[in-house]
Parts: C-alpha cells; sequence; structure tokens
C-alpha cells in the first residue's frame, strides 16, 4: 500500500490533473491539517482514492453565509480527529489542532485539553487491540509530540499527549504537519517503535517497503 500524506501548504506539482501520472498509484491519501478544502477534494477527486484528514489550527469548522453559520468539511473526504478507522486493513486514529496559542480558531487546544481528547481516543484504541490485535497502525495529527519535531515558538510546541499515546500502541508510523520545513526533506525521528515524519508538505509512504519520500 502507499499512501500519500499532505500538509499545510499547497503543492502546484500536485494541484494538477497530471498529479495522475506520478501519484495515480497511491491507495490512500491523509491530510494533516491546514489546507483549503478545495485542495483535499481535489486530490481524492483526480485520484480516486479515499481521503481521511486532520483539522490544523487554521482550519475553520464553521463558515457564515446569507442564511446563517453551517458546519464546513471537505467534501468527500473523511474527518479523522478523535476517530480510529480501519483502511485497506490499516488502523488509522487521529487528532486535530495545536496548542492553544491565541484566542481564534476552533482548532487549538491547552495540553489538558489534549490530554483528554488522548485518554478518549485511547479508548477506542484499546477496543482494537482486542479485536485485531493491535491498537493502531498509524497515528495522525497536525502537530508533533511534544519535543519531537516540534518548534522553539510557543505556538509550535507539541502535545505531550502525543507521546503517550505512541508509546502505549506503538504504530509503525506518526505522520504530522505544522511544523515548516524549508530547507531538504527532514528525516523521520525514531520514538521506540514509532517513526515520526514530518510530512511539510508532502511525502509518500510505501507500507509494505517501509519507503518514504
Amino acid at each position: 500500500m502507499k499512501i500519500l500524506a499532505v500538509s499545510d501548504q499547497v503543492v502546484d506539482r500536485l494541484y494538477t490533473v497530471s498529479v495522475r501520472d506520478r501519484f495515480g498509484d497511491v491507495d490512500l491519501i491523509v491530510g494533516c491539517g491546514d489546507l483549503p478544502y478545495f485542495y483535499l477534494e481535489f486530490l481524492t477527486t483526480i485520484l480516486d482514492r479515499p481521503l481521511y484528514y486532520v483539522h490544523g489550527n487554521h482550519d475553520r469548522s464553521v463558515e457564515f453565509t446569507a442564511e446563517g453559520a453551517r458546519q464546513v468539511t471537505a467534501a468527500g473526504c473523511e474527518p479523522l480527529g478523535d476517530r480510529s478507522v480501519v483502511v485497506e486493513g490499516l488502523i488509522l486514529a487521529g487528532l486535530d489542532g495545536s496548542i492553544r496559542y491565541n484566542n481564534e480558531g476552533s482548532y487549538q487546544f491547552t495540553q489538558s485539553a489534549m490530554n483528554r481528547k488522548a485518554f478518549w481516543l485511547s479508548l477506542r484504541l484499546l477496543a482494537n487491540q482486542r479485536r485485531y490485535g493491535r491498537g493502531l497502525d498509524i497515528l495522525v495529527t497536525h502537530s508533533p509530540p511534544y519535543g519531537v519535531g516540534d518548534g522553539p515558538d510557543y505556538a509550535h510546541i507539541g502535545f505531550r499527549a502525543i507521546n503517550t499515546l505512541i508509546r502505549r500502541f506503538r504504530p509503525r508510523y506518526l505522520l504530522h504537519g505544522h511544523q515548516h520545513v524549508y530547507r531538504g526533506r527532514r528525516p523521520g525521528t525514531a520514538v521506540g517503535a514509532t517513526q515520526v515524519l514530518n510530512v511539510f508538505p508532502y511525502r509518500v509512504i510505501d507500507w509494505d517497503k517501509g519507503d518514504v519520500e
């Protein structure tokens, strides 16, 4: 299985119909937040593959129209925040958002609030362990774990709850965004059995071979 993971920035080479020429063999698309919904909708439509995504701190949950407020989501895509799903035999789970650094946006959380969200998610992962013999294969987040690929400024500090989840459930990959890296690819960081990957602005993961592009 090949996975196309995207985050934080619209990439011109992906936002074109020719994306099928290079990425037409992917089986799954994962969004790690802070991407316009039209971009996610385009990718799942053109590549004709399922897309699961978490929200970033800049994403909106509500927009206001002449008819009033309405919920907004990426059409044809599946939100993954606070959920666990099985896709082509892989167990995915997700957590939205970043650390709370101002009073704007729906997807900013304190460390305590994320601890609570992670606790409820862990109950779902324990149910997975009973049913499938393992709790999780890929954890999808917007923010990185605390102290692992996060930033020095407060707005980009990672969540401690993510560290706890990966230590407890040992997914093969944690895919995140939020921390922009413009000079070359940041290599993955091993945290126990988990490879922590910053996917900004996109990465391709070959699950069967264990390769990351």
